[in-house]
This record gives C-alpha cells, structure tokens and sequence, in this order.
C-alpha cells in the first residue's frame, strides 16, 4: 500500500508495470490478484461529507466499487453493495472493512443482468435503511474481442445488460425515493470518449451511459438531484485480467501506454465519487463525465 509518509507524492508513489502477468477466471475475485489492488486511501482525508446518507453502489465487492463504498463510510454514509453470488468473498472483506469504521454495509448478492434484481435491490435499500441518497452504478462486464465477427449475440448482449440497461433500471427505481441533495453517480470509461477497437460492445455501453447520464442529469435538475459520470482510464481492478480477451503479457504492462506509465489503483479514483456525491463540494455540477485518465486528454 502506498503510505503517506513515503516521501513522493501519489502519482508518483503507486505501483508502475511490470505487473504479474496473471489470469483471472471470470468474474474476477479480487482475493485471488497477485498484486492486491490498493483502496483503503491512507492519504485521503475525510471530513463527514456524507454523514447520515445512504449509498447503494454497484459492483461493491472490488475495485473501484469497493474503493468508493469504502470512502463513502469513512464520510459518514451506510452502504449497500451489489455483487454477484460468485463474489461473496471480496463481498465480505468490503463488508468487515465497511462496519470496522463504524458504519452499515448491506450485501445484495444478485444479477444485474436480470431487471427484476436492479428494481428489488433498490427496493430492499430503501427498506432495510429507509432511504436512499446515493446510487453508483459501477459494475461491468468486458471481454476484448480481435473484430466483431468474434462478438457473439450472447456477448452484446450480455455486455449491454450489465454495463447498460442496469444502469437504466436502477434509475428508474431508485429516483422515486431520492430527495433534492441526492446524487446518481455511473461509472463510464476512456472508450465511452475515445473507443478502443478492442472493445466494442464495452466502448458502445460507456458511450451509451454518457449520454444517458446527460439526458437523466437535464430531467432531474429540477428535482434537485444531480446526475454525473466518471470515466477512468485503466485501473489496476479484477477486470482486465478477468477479460478473456487479454492475453497475460499485456496484464503485466497494463496502463503503461498513459502519461503517468501506469493503471489507476481504485485509491485514486474513488475521490471523484465522493466529490460528486458531496452536495458541499459539487451542488453545481450535474452532467459531466469525468475524466481520470492518467494524463490523456480528450477536446471538450
């Protein structure tokens, strides 16, 4: 872990590639990375920005999902967290971490694949604390692919399903419950804005969520809840190495290609949730995607 007192300053201090050159079967199970992904963030700074919310977030169980669940319990916020069954095990150690500062974690094992889950997970949110202030919609299903012939049906839509129309059904469930001062967060990515001919289905879902998060940020203006997107570039999470696509040797040099030399650990992402959750830090902003993308810049 990155510690605060290392002498370099974060960006300099996280881990650079070679990373190992490790497989993951899917979905990924964090417990079993090599190199431990880094999301406690000894050096973030909390300040009760979320003292009293609650929080429902997507793909809680690892990565960048675990790492905003995370900050947002140490700003003062109960969480709910969606995983699939298969991931109970990283579940679990978000969970132990979440309710050693004192705070809720409530498990939603489940497929967000399937409409009825989205609308019973924010349905149970609701009822086990009795409101809902935050939604992340943050997890994610990829798998490269060399052209589109090898994209089968199975997989668009697959990809779709998770990335997308999840995002849309929780929305729809969760907003008739949200007061003014709430906050829809999604996680988009670098190929929502720039593409990666790898990726497809995967950069057609996070482009589809941009535009989403526009529309549904111009609805709920009025409403008072502000609805925004954050688009990381490559983060060091089960993802990659879970995407059947990667071969190993590309694993280990993941990120390399960016300004910085490097992936984002989810330590370093996860502010930018808070931030957009924080009715003091962002009251002004809704409707924006987020770029943290290691030193690459896209116009506008």
């Amino acid at each position: 872990m990155s510690e605060p007192d290392s002498g370099k300053p974060q960006m300099q201090a996280e881990q650079s590639p070679p990373y190992p050159a490790q497989k993951l079967r899917k979905p990924g199970i964090e417990a079993e990375m090599e190199l431990q992904p880094q999301w406690r963030a000894p050096r973030y700074k909390a300040a009760g920005k979320l003292q009293g919310k609650v929080a429902l977030v997507t793909g809680g169980d690892s990565g960048i999902g675990r790492a905003v669940a995370y900050l947002y319990a140490r700003e003062g916020a109960d969480v709910a967290i969606v995983f699939l069954p298969e991931e109970q095990r990283d579940a679990d150690v978000t969970r132990e971490a979440i309710e050693e500062l004192g705070r809720e974690c409530f498990c939603l094992p489940g497929d967000l694949t399937e409409p009825t889950f989205c609308r019973d997970a924010v349905l149970r949110t609701v009822r086990h604390f009795g409101r809902l202030d935050i939604l992340v919609s943050n997890a994610a299903w990829q798998n490269r692919k060399a052209s589109l012939e090898e994209i089968t049906d199975e997989e668009w839509q697959r990809t779709f399903r998770t990335n997308v129309d999840a995002y849309f059904h929780l929305c729809k469930a969760a907003i008739p419950h949200m007061k003014p001062g709430s906050a829809i967060i999604a996680t988009s990515s670098e190929t929502g804005l720039i593409g990666n001919k790898l990726l497809p289905d995967y950069s057609a879902t996070k482009g589809a969520i941009n535009a989403f998060t526009k529309v549904l940020a111009q609805q709920l203006v009025e409403k008072g809840i502000r609805v925004n997107a954050v688009a990381p570039g490559p983060v060091w999470t089960p993802l990659n190495p879970a995407d059947t696509g990667e071969p190993p040797e590309k694993i280990a040099q993941h990120g390399a290609n960016k300004p910085m030399g490097r992936a984002a650990q989810p330590e370093e992402i996860a502010p930018a949730y808070v931030f957009l959750a924080s009715d003091a830090d962002s009251s002004y902003i809704t409707g924006i995607v987020l770029e943290q993308m290691g030193g690459e810049t896209v116009s506008g």
